[in-house]
């Protein structure tokens, strides 16, 4: 047990007892849940950022595409409000929030939606696109108001929930017995995919149920991209010779650091919390410390979860700077295709 385990035991004692409690009334249906009309498909977590939602909610998204009209529903974390709002691509991150404006941009055919109460954001889905026929919901798992068809539950190999503790003694949430409102549990960002008795232990350490179904996933970094030119992704600079300062506000930087360092020769790293607001300010110290340390060729890296943060400042303080994004994905080490056809199984019953 770490010291500070130890120090906020206490504390995290007692929000132990407010989510029993408010779980407690959810199971005893003292507090209401609602089934969502359609396939509701949610990818969650019980600890806080970093475990990859957004690239999993992506691989989902590219499972379902052209087999049904489909759409996405999140909060829009960062966004200024949380009202209802169906996401245009021309919106800034301040009036959708980064991820979804991110969706938006990848999938220009899928209709993606923001809004905090998520059972009556799907209701709103329904009678303005009666058309769609399954949602796929980010950061939902704690949302009971909402009872979903099909849940993700994600965590990450280094950190799994079982060997987590409960905010502020440590990064969960929530409980791990909520482990069992999943029927898939995916083990992200691992090294490699882990052999038969592995993954066996694996299910006996994180207690999951006959029926729940384990996938291990890795995230992939693409070659960097042009921001605005990304055809000619082979003309970015990398190699020993070249430079990059990558700029990162994501939960946790550590892999895609770790890739930079690996293909560029001179490297350095500002980092922000995660969905960080970029401020003109901010924007004008890159632009400083690019002059100052890039040696040519050089290159400014970011994720495309930062790209609609920093778009208001990619034609002011930016605009004479190199700036490449690096795409990530997800790859599911095991059987892929299980869990891609219990997706489709599911919304082509419906």
């Amino acid at each position: 047990m770490s010291l500070r385990q130890i120090l906020f035991a206490p504390a995290a004692f007692l929000w132990g007892m407010v989510l029993r409690a408010r779980h407690l009334l959810y199971d005893e249906g003292v507090m209401k849940t609602h089934r969502a009309q359609i396939p509701a498909i949610v990818i969650g977590n019980l600890e806080l950022g970093g475990t990859g939602k957004t690239p999993h909610l992506e691989w989902v998204v590219r499972a379902l595409e052209g087999s049904v009209p489909l759409a996405t529903l999140s909060r829009g974390y960062g966004r200024e409000g949380t009202t209802f709002h169906e996401v245009q691509a021309t919106d800034t991150a301040s009036r959708s929030g980064d991820e979804p404006l991110q969706i938006k941009h990848k999938f220009p055919g899928v209709r993606v939606f923001v809004g905090a109460d998520r059972v009556q954001a799907i209701t709103r889905i329904r009678a303005l696109a009666p058309e769609i026929r399954a949602i796929v919901l980010d950061d939902a798992f704690q949302h009971r108001r909402l009872k979903a068809h099909f849940n993700i539950l994600l965590t990450t190999w280094d950190r799994p929930w079982n060997r987590d503790a409960l905010l502020p003694a440590g990064r969960l949430r929530d409980l791990p017995a909520r482990a069992a409102a999943a029927q898939a549990v995916i083990v992200t960002k691992c090294p490699g995919i882990p052999d038969a008795p592995a993954m066996e232990r694996w299910r006996n350490e994180l207690g999951l149920l006959p029926h729940q179904e384990l996938f291990f996933s890795v995230l992939e970094h693409a070659p960097a991209k042009w921001l605005n030119n990304p055809e000619q992704w082979h003309l970015v600079p990398d190699g020993a010779e070249a430079s990059a300062l990558l700029v990162t506000g994501i939960a946790r930087p550590a892999p895609l650091l770790e890739h930079v360092r690996r293909h560029w020769g001179r490297v350095e790293h500002m980092a922000f919390a995660d969905h960080h607001a970029y401020t003109a300010r901010d924007a004008a110290r890159l632009a400083e410390r690019y002059a100052n340390f890039a040696r040519q060729p050089g290159v400014l890296l970011t994720t495309e979860k930062d790209v609609p943060r920093l778009a208001p400042y990619i034609q002011g303080p930016l605009a004479q700077i190199p700036i490449a994004v690096v795409p990530v994905a997800v790859r599911i080490l095991n059987q892929p295709e299980r869990l891609h056809a219990q997706l489709r199984s599911l919304v082509g019953t419906h």
